[in-house]
């Protein structure tokens, strides 16, 4: 029997097309995912209460520091294998991923080490109140300790996506979302683990999707992995860490400011951060079709740069574009009409904790919804930078992204009070976008002339 594979060529064909339906099945995948994060968040928060809730919240940013290195590191390292799978370079597209397994493998190591040694002092430096910090101590180790299984996670639905697949992923993610949900009620509600249940629920959850995606990746006839591959040349490690490392330094740095902004909100009592992690939960939901047409940008334009086709790459940008803007206007109306619904699933406790942290968290997800439409010109314009080879300005965004969303948190709420931290998120998203947009019209000039002058 032959051997299924959903590898796709994206240089051919309409390109709206194309990045729509590469985008649907990332979406689909991204929703399970936000789903299965929103039933944990208010399993816990239903059966253990505002203080675990808060504690969730207290764990968010370090937790997402770190998925975020690793989410950064396997996105670069497949823009190289898209523009090799474009090129029709199956020997460079095979080194490219031995070289991407064993890099990923050392990374893992080290981010584990450092993880565990330096969570206890970062969650302190962070204010994190003590009456929260035992419970998100007790997430953040056990969660950490799982960082090679992400790391493989992240890795193996990269290869799929550089090679135009992105409905595996989605398979892979949907069963293990009904897996957490399914490990979530016996660990928590039956077993009261309390939250080292859930975060050990998660993590059984991203085995299983892990050996999904490798199944998959095993069964692609091009894959062909020897011995040397997995021992990379110097040019190929130096190039896979050069587009891999600013992606992670990116997500880094972003993180860092989305700490630093945590620790000022952590200042106004456990109720105002149950709010903001109610809030933030609910952001994942927001970010989804913006990621997903993300990924279908970078795959998109990379594979069209190994080919060469300047002309396919700036149609793509257009529909893509002018989808993301579609998209972001139809989200914003759902929120600010259900939004106080979806808030109210995630906290619970007397009446007056009740009132206090829904009124944090619906005035906070208003604010971003109708900002939406930034953030989705910041993702569509920052993949597209990506997938042209560019993972330096992007990078840049992430330290603009930094100064504005800290500058934000620490001077507004001198003059406004907590009311300043709402904005915090949506200024530093219309930074980065800037700089985004304005890059990547330089850049594709340059491109064109360079390829018309060969």
């Amino acid at each position: 029997m032959a051997r299924k594979e959903r590898i796709q060529n994206m240089t051919q064909g309409s390109p709206a097309r194309l990045i729509f339906s590469f985008a649907i099945p990332l979406m689909l995948g991204n929703a399970f995912q936000q789903f299965y994060t929103v039933v944990d968040t208010a399993i816990v928060g239903q059966a253990l209460g505002v203080s675990a809730l808060a504690a969730l919240g207290a764990a968010d940013w370090l937790n997402w520091l770190v998925l975020g290195v690793i989410q950064g590191f396997a996105q670069g390292f497949s823009i190289h294998m898209a523009q090799r799978f474009g090129a029709n370079d199956q020997e460079g597209l095979n080194r490219s991923i031995g070289g991407t397994v064993t890099l990923a493998a050392v990374i893992s190591v080290v981010m584990l080490v450092l993880s565990q040694v330096t969570m206890g002092p970062v969650l302190r430096l962070m204010n994190t109140p003590e009456e929260v910090i035992g419970g998100a101590f007790t997430y953040l180790r056990i969660m950490f300790a799982g960082i090679p299984v992400i790391m493989a996670y992240n890795v193996l639905a990269s290869i799929l996506r550089a090679l135009g697949d992105s409905k595996t992923p989605l398979y892979a993610m949907v069963s293990a979302s009904l897996l957490n949900i399914a490990l979530d009620l016996v660990f928590v509600m039956l077993l009261h683990w309390g939250i080292a249940g859930a975060v050990i629920a998660t993590l059984i959850a991203q085995l299983f999707a892990a050996l999904y995606c490798l199944r998959a990746v095993m069964r692609i006839r091009m894959i062909r992995l020897k011995k040397e591959y997995l021992l990379p040349e110097p040019y190929m490690a130096r190039r896979l860490l050069g587009l891999g490392s600013p992606a992670a330094a990116q997500n880094l740095i972003i993180s860092i400011g989305g700490m630093v902004v945590q620790s000022v909100v952590n200042r106004y009592g456990v109720l105002v951060v149950a709010g903001f992690t109610a809030t933030n939960k609910l952001y994942g939901i927001l970010e989804i079709a913006a990621t997903s047409f993300g990924y279908a940008v970078t795959t998109y334009v990379g594979q069209n740069l190994g080919g060469g086709l300047m002309d396919r790459i700036k149609r793509g940008m257009r529909s893509a574009t002018w989808i993301a803007l579609v998209t972001s206007l139809v989200i914003m109306v759902v929120v600010l009409i259900f939004g106080r619904y979806a808030v109210g699933l995630f906290i619970s406790g007397s009446p007056e904790e009740v009132a206090l942290s829904t009124q944090v968290a619906v005035h906070y997800l208003n604010v971003m919804s109708v900002c939406l439409a930034v953030l989705y010109m910041l993702h569509i314009y920052r993949a597209a930078l990506m997938g042209l080879g560019d993972t330096v300005m992007p990078m840049a965004s992430g330290i603009v992204e930094f100064l504005m969303r800290v500058g934000v948190a620490l001077i507004l709420p001198v003059f406004m009070g907590q009311e300043g931290i709402f904005y915090a998120e949506v200024a530093a998203w219309a930074g980065a976008a800037v700089l985004l947009v304005t890059t990547y019209f330089v850049r594709i000039k340059k491109l064109t002339r360079k390829l018309t002058a060969k």
